[in-house]
């Protein structure tokens, strides 16, 4: 078999000393994950981030049982340098220190021997293939120096070494296993529908979730999610039910069952689940994002109903959570859209439109330039499809719409968008403006939301 090796780094994009924000996971992927296999060994990622940030045993075991381990140290990570703690303390060889060139290390880091990888100015991957070959050659070496790679280990004489029962190894082998087996399952099973995810789900092997990795736990979750139907989220909210305490009380999951309950009309639930989290860490794009579509349904709700001014309150409400949010991350333009879209729909559009609408303009636009460009992501898109909307610039509007459209992954993404041009649509309507050119979009969207249905 081959050996294991942990890889310790953020996840997802996240800014670094020099103010560029690095995309994380095409780090790993381009380099670190290429790198590893070419040494011949097995890369196990670590989830924790996924979760909120929750350290549970399976984090512990791979730390300890790992043959050996990458700890990306780019942006100070402070779970990261958490973990190489442990690393360190537990194993003397085969631990790989690696980060962004020209990265500034802390000194008790620096002493150690790193090896850098290339990054452009967005923050892009340079050289994947020849970093990859560095880290290949790294780990090949790590366990055949005579110097132990652990600052503990070199300063102590005499620090006892733990020898691992090759049983223990067995069955964390197993479990790794088991893991990748479930991810590719719950892939596979996204991709046709909820009841598919439920037969994974409904292995006797994940009757009993204490027992179960966490990383398999959240995935369960995403799945149900990924379906984009009612029933979908009631699975989202009887598993969260079932999960271990310390997993229901991680961020990431919390902002997922407030997403559910509100989805199946359980507003109030909603509402008092996001309320908390943010009480608790504080506004974020995201947990605001969520809590702004809550009452965003709750003004659509009041206003079909006649409800004046319940509605005209829920709009406010709506509008002053997206905006905290955009501004808790102005790299973060999805707050951002959510709030001009909300300005530009009131019976009288906000006067702080005008001034608000090009900064989240600019956000959205320098998120796709970090990508050099690249068409990756439907909602870098989608929200300049709709910024373009906003600002009226149909050209623009159009090509967006076009490269959104060719990049949907699930049928609520072009539903979602296509909501929301049509509210936009509306208001302008009701202003008496020309609004053929919107209908037509919101055509394309709904004819893109019912091919991923037909899959």
């Amino acid at each position: 078999m081959k050996p294991l090796c942990f890889v310790l780094m953020p996840f997802g994009r996240k800014p670094e000393g020099t103010g560029r924000i690095i995309d994380f996971d095409a780090v790993y992927s381009q380099i670190i994950r290429r790198g590893v296999e070419a040494a011949g060994m097995e890369p196990i990622r670590a989830d924790q981030e996924e979760i909120g940030g929750t350290i549970h045993k399976p984090m512990f075991e791979r730390l300890m049982l790992c043959e050996y381990a990458i700890a990306d140290v780019t942006g100070a990570n402070p779970n990261v340098y958490y973990e190489l703690g442990i690393r360190h303390a537990l194993r003397p060889h085969s631990t790989v220190i690696i980060f962004a060139e020209n990265t500034t290390l802390p000194f008790d880091i620096a002493q150690q021997r790193g090896a850098p990888y290339r990054l452009d100015a967005n923050g892009g991957v340079v050289d994947g293939e020849g970093d990859s070959a560095m880290i290949a050659q790294r780990l090949r070496t790590a366990n055949e120096n005579t110097h132990d790679d652990s600052p503990l280990f070199q300063m102590i004489d005499g620090m006892p070494r733990i020898e691992v029962d090759h049983a223990k190894t067995d069955i964390f082998r197993d479990r790794v296993a088991i893991a990748k087996e479930y991810r590719d399952a719950l892939e596979a099973a996204r991709r046709q529908g909820v009841d598919a995810v439920r037969a994974v789900a409904a292995d006797p092997r994940l009757a009993e979730l204490r027992n179960v990795e966490a990383g398999i736990i959240v995935d369960m979750l995403l799945s149900f999610r990924a379906v984009g139907t009612a029933e979908g989220c009631e699975e989202m909210v009887a598993l969260h039910a079932r999960m271990p305490k310390e997993l229901q009380h991680a961020r990431m999951v919390r902002e997922q069952l407030g997403f559910a309950l509100n989805r199946l009309g359980r507003s109030d639930e909603a509402e008092k689940v996001l309320v908390e989290v943010i009480r608790e860490f504080g506004p974020n794009s995201e947990t605001n994002g969520l809590l702004g579509r809550v009452y965003k349904d709750l003004w659509e709700k009041a206003k079909a109903e006649g409800q004046r001014i319940p509605a005209r309150g829920y709009l406010k409400r709506a509008i002053e959570t997206y905006r905290a949010g955009f501004e808790a991350d102005w790299r973060d333009p999805y707050p951002g859209i959510n709030a001009v879209t909300l300005m530009e729909i009131q019976d009288k559009p906000d006067p702080g439109l005008a001034a608000l609408l090009p900064v989240v303009r600019y956000a959205a636009g320098q998120r796709v330039a970090r990508d050099g460009g690249n068409a990756g992501d439907y909602w870098d898109h989608a929200t300049l499809l709709e910024l373009a909307v906003l600002a009226r610039d149909e050209e623009a509007a159009e090509e967006s719409a076009a490269t959104a459209l060719a990049l949907v992954r699930e049928p609520w993404e072009p539903a979602t968008t296509a909501r929301n041009l049509r509210l936009i649509r509306e208001a302008r309507e009701a202003r008496g403006e020309d609004v053929a050119w919107l209908a037509e979009l919101e055509e394309a969207l709904a004819d893109a939301e019912a091919r991923m249905m037909a899959k």
